[in-house]
């Protein structure tokens, strides 16, 4: 193997490591002792690949938060219709979200480090991912008002969140919702929320 490859084997080792602890643990409670004990290397080549332990979260939570923002790509398949699409992205985004719990912590502004990946994730959704979500509202719901679509918005995200955070919170809830438990939610979710829209269009 060249010492290049092996070179890029070691950092994405190093940036795997990075994440399964930012999945496990979250990001604020992430030591370099932690990185170097699960990667199985040494502390000068975690500095050498990313110079600090900040650099290497940043880049760690870029990756994941870029495929948090890849999910959005499923409300454009104008083959499926608006509700399917918005239950696909609930799906992948409950998905992430149960992989990676200390993420959703971090991207609201919870956790107790800074990193510039929230800034960006930040501008994407104000860019692109609240336009995305409001635009397959609309479509479903026929509402126009982006003060109704954003509030509609927030309650179907809190509405599906809320049975995961509540899990995490209470220690006798050792067993999170599964796939199945989270998809008949949102059917139950969807056919209550919608059933106004659906019984006037």
């Amino acid at each position: 193997m060249s010492n290049c490859a092996e070179g890029l084997s070691t950092k994405q080792n190093i940036i795997q490591a990075t994440m399964e602890l930012i999945k496990t643990e979250g990001a604020d409670q992430v030591t370099l002792r932690k990185i170097t004990a699960a990667a199985n290397v040494n502390l000068a080549l975690v500095n050498y690949y990313f110079g600090s332990k900040d650099n290497l979260i940043n880049e760690a939570l870029k990756l994941l938060l870029t495929s948090f923002q890849a999910n959005f790509s499923v409300l454009d398949d104008t083959s499926l219709h608006p509700k399917d699409r918005l239950k696909a992205f609930l799906l992948q985004y409950v998905e992430l979200v149960l992989r990676y719990p200390g993420l959703l912590h971090e991207v609201l502004g919870k956790g107790r480090i800074t990193f510039e990946s929230r800034q960006d994730f930040t501008s994407f959704m104000k860019t692109t991912g609240f336009g995305k979500i409001s635009g397959t509202l609309e479509e479903i719901t026929g509402e126009t008002d982006t003060e109704i679509l954003y509030i509609m918005m927030m309650q179907i995200n809190a509405a599906v969140l809320f049975p995961l955070v509540l899990s995490k919170q209470i220690k006798h809830l050792e067993n999170r919702p599964g796939k199945e438990a989270v998809e008949r939610q949102i059917d139950i979710l969807f056919a209550h929320y919608f059933a106004k829209y659906e019984s006037s269009r």
